[in-house]
């Protein structure tokens, strides 16, 4: 085949992707994860992404999986699709992406291409990676090899808007280059392709999608906290609002996860490295950290107006994930209002069915297995996830969950007759 295709990272954006090519084209998947090498060998995905008969076409139709860097050294193209997180004080962590780009540098080829989808800052690629291409290989940047960026679009736990139907942004380090990219992903891309004129530009575009996303959720949450003093009910508030043709309807929540809540802060260590502060962008970001202690703050509040305890209270917490129907514990604000709440030494116990075994141990928390029904056990629940399966539960559900009277703090809007609604 021409194109012979490593993909560097196998986590929610690499699998998906390299069973779309897998269809097409010659494709090595590599990862230094030795159990994620291991399951996926046996045709398991624990991010659920794909099911087991995909895994199985996938590896029938001749992808491999490797920590080997020997099993990708024939390969043309690498596609690296590694986390690009934030470390504890916000700033980019680019550990990730400078290791991946070490290892692909020991195997480039003349005339190979390395094409990035991590979301970064305008001029990750260009700056920081290409340095440490041409430092390992000894090749010389768009004489010996090439450069492509096409930011991924993800959404975990979505099965209609899968990688293939997603619209793909491309670009690549010169004309042909360029070209070369965006005939790639096009061969795979049912939805079509967008063709940046740049790398930089592509790499801008994916930054502020999430950015953009970030700052309107921003908006929502400080204005249910308004409505909330003025005891008014933000989704009532919101549906009326949203007869006007062009406002845009979003709800309040808590904005975890591994792009809306990390992104930003990518797109304004550049701007602050250039001299600027992005006060809009980073105000947004304080807003949107600061509602899971938001809603810890109302659920004891809530607590003390019943005369229950505080210390060796009950509380019940629906979902621990990001996000509905989907595995993904990355950076679950969820967490935060369990945090909050231990420091006045309550007890939490959280239900959630869709969390892997192996994060059920790797995470401190008390996790049950299954629904406590007619245990009269809680003091509060709090709804932080709008699983399927939770929109099922009825009032008298939760009332014979609770001790006395029921305190059911409702963050997603999917309870029938909630205590208290963000």
């Amino acid at each position: 085949m021409e194109n012979s295709i490593c993909i560097v990272g196998l986590g929610y954006v690499g699998l998906p992707l390299a069973h779309a090519f897998s269809e097409k084209y010659e494709v090595v998947g590599f990862d230094i994860d030795n159990s994620r090498i291991e399951e996926l060998k046996r045709a398991f995905d624990r991010t659920l992404e794909l099911d087991e008969s995909q895994m199985k076409d996938a590896i029938k139709n001749g992808m491999k999986f490797t920590m080997n860097i020997e099993d990708i050294k024939d390969s043309n193209i690498y596609i690296v699709t590694v986390p690009t997180p934030i470390k504890d004080n916000n700033e980019p962590d680019l550990t990730p992406i400078i290791k991946s780009t070490e290892t692909v540098a020991k195997v480039l080829k003349r005339n190979d291409i390395v094409i990035y989808e991590s979301t970064v800052y305008p001029g990750v690629t260009e700056e920081i990676c290409v340095p440490i291409l041409e430092e390992f290989s000894g090749f010389k940047f768009n004489k010996d090899f090439f450069c492509g960026y096409s930011p991924e679009r993800i959404n975990p736990g979505d099965k209609e808007h899968t990688v293939t139907k997603i619209l793909k942004i491309t670009s690549g380090s010169t004309p042909e280059i360029s070209k070369k990219v965006d005939e790639l992903y096009k061969s795979i891309i049912t939805a079509g392709t967008h063709l940046a004129p740049t790398i930089k530009v592509a790499e801008a575009a994916k930054v502020i999608e999430n950015t953009q996303r970030d700052v309107n959720i921003a908006l929502i949450n400080e204005l249910a906290m308004i409505f909330d003093l003025m005891d008014i009910n933000t989704q009532d508030v919101i549906e009326a609002a949203a007869t006007k043709w062009n406002f845009i309807k979003l709800f309040p929540g808590l904005v975890g996860g591994h792009c809306i809540g990390v992104d930003p802060y990518y797109l304004t260590h550049k701007a602050q490295s250039l001299g600027y502060m992005p006060n809009l962008i980073l105000g947004a970001r304080q807003i949107n950290n600061g509602i899971s202690k938001y809603i810890a703050d109302k659920t004891l509040k809530l607590i003390v107006s019943e005369n229950k305890k505080l210390n060796g209270s009950n509380i019940l917490v629906l979902g621990a994930t990001f996000k509905e129907n989907c595995p993904d514990m990355r950076n679950s604000k969820v967490l935060d209002i369990i945090k909050e709440l231990e420091e006045f030494k309550c007890n939490i116990e959280v239900y959630d069915y869709w969390i892997d075994e192996s994060d059920k141990n790797i995470k401190p928390l008390n996790f049950l297995e299954e629904l406590p029904l007619n245990s009269e056990r809680y003091d509060a629940i709090i709804v932080a996830v709008n699983h399927d399966k939770f929109k099922n539960i009825s009032t008298n559900d939760y009332k014979g969950m609770s001790k006395g009277i029921p305190i059911v703090i409702d963050v997603k809007g999917i309870v029938e007759e909630p205590t208290w609604r963000l």
